[in-house]
């Protein structure tokens, strides 16, 4: 990591903390804020960390916010992320050569492609230079961060976590948080859907134990990588020799078959009893609520190893704009040409951070046959990882950009009528809450390629309007109406709900000449005048099959919180909220330095 952080010094994108701050709440909350800042803020090194429930003083820094811009992520892969894009285009359109300049060209070309595949090293690696095993290992000598109030626990959040198939043909390297129950034993969350957990199942049929090798720090590109998309069975660290144009490095585990790179910070070895599952959670994730408990695979630590002078590469995850911003910015771009090979006359593809990118993808297609964009609505959602969004929005080639969000969402308005909207069911995100069981759910698909004529609505301003939907719907607080000189305003109306939102809409039909498109959310912890993280709040919290009304040209949206009410019997999360003692005690400290407006747009 120190190449990394010189590398960053360099540039102006690191930040020093010497303050000393707490692995509990105080380092991950100020992480927190600093990605909140315009353009990401700065990397954060903490040199002087402690665990203040023990007392214990940590000699390595921890290590925070390193991809959180843009310009970091291009920094971190040495080269711009277009330019991966276009040589992956370039394999994937490789033809015979015609012509001996052609032939070289591609010899060349062939060639650089040895780099790719890992290189096996003999002997140890400089990760294996201090060495902690059987009564030595403790996992609570890393300072594992606990980032939530409400977490089961401290997690490690940026690992990698190398496994292998049962016959040890096929390699993996994921990213999974890893819950710390003890000092030898850890929590894998991997979910049903991911390579790993494919692999425990092998194990588990053959009843054995399964070996997993956990790397941390070295290059950030390994952490990248670990995060890539790549089909099943692709190892992903050739995407590291793809873009670094060098083999990662690597050397055997001491106590599992796996191999790890040489340099990075930290390895965690053991196995895994296939035939035992653990408690694993709450954790507040990237979707900004809390996951809940469930039964996971746990780990028992065989070996811990690390370099001379670790440090400590963590990331923290609540609502957005987080790091993984910037990541799955370089992956969309990156994967671009992979995906075109399934959908051909796709021409681009965008997923907004605050929709929690699983949650809402728009797209750009050349359209060349009535239902087509329905076709490309199931191709999507049978593609890989993209097989998990819940919501598309397709535009045909004339349409704006697709990160210009004020054209984008008046273009589509323009075209809309219910007879857009496609509505089906499939695989959801294992840490989606809002569907009635887990793993399935409803999808929304909007086709936004053809024209549907009809007529504006007439429209009341704000406080007229409010004044008629509350005599309607008493339960109602606030509205606000957005993107008004389209055919189909965006009305966002506020309730203190007390019956099914269903019922609300039917109330609201005999004003169906002056609204269009009505959003209800919950009055609290929400703001009408937030589009931000209005959207961030209704994707997450709309089930496509359950939350949709149609009456005419009316449609409805119920972006509340489910319970009782509305027949849902999950349990709800918590949204993933800061604690305020700790951000006023980082402000006392003179380290807490968000903008108070910037705090509430993102309803820290």
């Amino acid at each position: 990591m120190n190449k990394t952080i010189q590398l960053l010094k360099q540039h102006d994108e690191l930040k020093v903390i010497d303050e000393e701050l707490d692995i509990y709440l105080e380092i991950p909350h100020l992480a927190y804020g600093e990605v909140k800042k315009k353009d990401g803020g700065k990397a954060l090194l903490f040199t002087n960390v402690v665990d203040k429930k023990t007392g214990t003083k940590f000699d390595e820094d921890v290590f925070m916010n390193v991809f959180g811009s843009y310009k970091r992520c291009e920094l971190l892969f040495g080269r711009t992320i277009e330019s991966v894009a276009d040589e992956i285009t370039k394999l994937l359109h490789m033809k015979p050569p015609e012509g001996f300049s052609a032939k070289l060209s591609m010899v060349k070309d062939l060639f650089s492609l040895k780099n790719i595949f890992p290189k096996r090293l003999k002997g140890e690696g400089a990760c294996q230079a201090i060495k902690y095993l059987k009564d030595d290992i403790d996992l609570y000598k890393l300072p594992v961060l606990t980032t939530w109030e409400q977490d089961g626990g401290p997690f490690i959040t940026m690992a990698q976590v190398y496994t292998q198939s049962l016959n040890g043909e096929l390699v993996n390297l994921g990213m999974y948080r890893l819950q710390v129950y003890d000092k030898k034993t850890l929590g894998m969350h991997w979910q049903i859907h991911k390579d790993s957990s494919h692999f425990f199942d092998q194990y588990q049929k053959a009843g054995k134990k399964m070996p997993v090798s956990i790397a941390i720090g070295g290059d950030p590109l390994y952490t990248w990588c670990a995060t890539a998309p790549l089909p099943y069975g692709v190892n992903e660290l050739l995407m590291y020799g793809l873009i670094k144009k060098q083999p990662a490095r690597v050397v055997k585990s001491l106590t599992t078959p796996l191999y790890i790179p040489e340099d990075v910070d930290y390895v965690i070895e053991g196995w895994v009893d296939t035939e035992v599952l653990k408690i694993e959670g709450p954790f507040g994730d990237h979707t900004g609520y809390y996951t809940l408990e469930e039964p996971y695979p746990a780990m028992e630590v065989s070996a811990i190893t690390t370099r001379k002078k670790p440090t400590y590469l963590a990331t923290v995850v609540g609502k957005p704009p987080l790091e993984d911003k910037y990541m799955g910015w370089a992956t969309g771009k990156i994967f671009f040409p992979l995906l075109k090979t399934t959908v051909p006359d796709l021409l681009d593809y965008h997923m907004p951070e605050n929709a929690g990118f699983h949650n809402l993808i728009l797209a750009k297609m050349q359209p060349l046959y009535k239902g087509h964009a329905k076709q490309f609505m199931h191709a999507f959602w049978g593609a890989g990882q993209m097989s998990f969004v819940k919501h598309a929005i397709f535009i045909d080639e004339n349409g704006p950009k697709l990160e210009n969000y004020e054209a984008f969402t008046s273009y589509i308005l323009d075209r809309f009528s219910p007879k857009s909207l496609f509505i089906s069911e499939g695989i959801l995100d294992a840490l989606d809450h809002s569907s009635p069981e887990t793993l399935v759910g409803g999808k929304l698909g909007i086709d936004a390629t053809v024209i549907q004529k009809i007529e504006a609505p007439s429209l009341l301003g704000d406080v007229k309007l409010l004044k008629e939907v509350k005599e309607l719907i008493p339960d109602a607080v606030n509205l606000h109406q957005y993107m008004r000189r389209t055919k189909n305003p965006i009305t966002v109306i506020s309730v203190n709900k007390t019956k099914k939102v269903k019922e609300y809409f039917d109330a609201l039909i005999n004003l169906s000449p002056n609204i269009r498109i009505v959003v209800f959310i919950d009055e609290k912890n929400n703001d009408v005048y937030n589009s931000y993280m209005s959207i961030w709040r209704v994707t997450n919290n709309i089930d496509a099959l359950r939350d949709i009304f149609i009456s005419g040209l009316m449609v409805g949206i119920d972006g509340t919180n489910k319970n009782l009410l509305d027949g849902f019997e999950r349990e709800w999360p918590d949204d993933v909220d800061c604690t305020l003692s700790v951000v006023e005690s980082l402000k006392s400290k003179k380290l807490w330095d968000l903008d108070d407006d910037i705090y509430k747009k993102y309803k820290l």
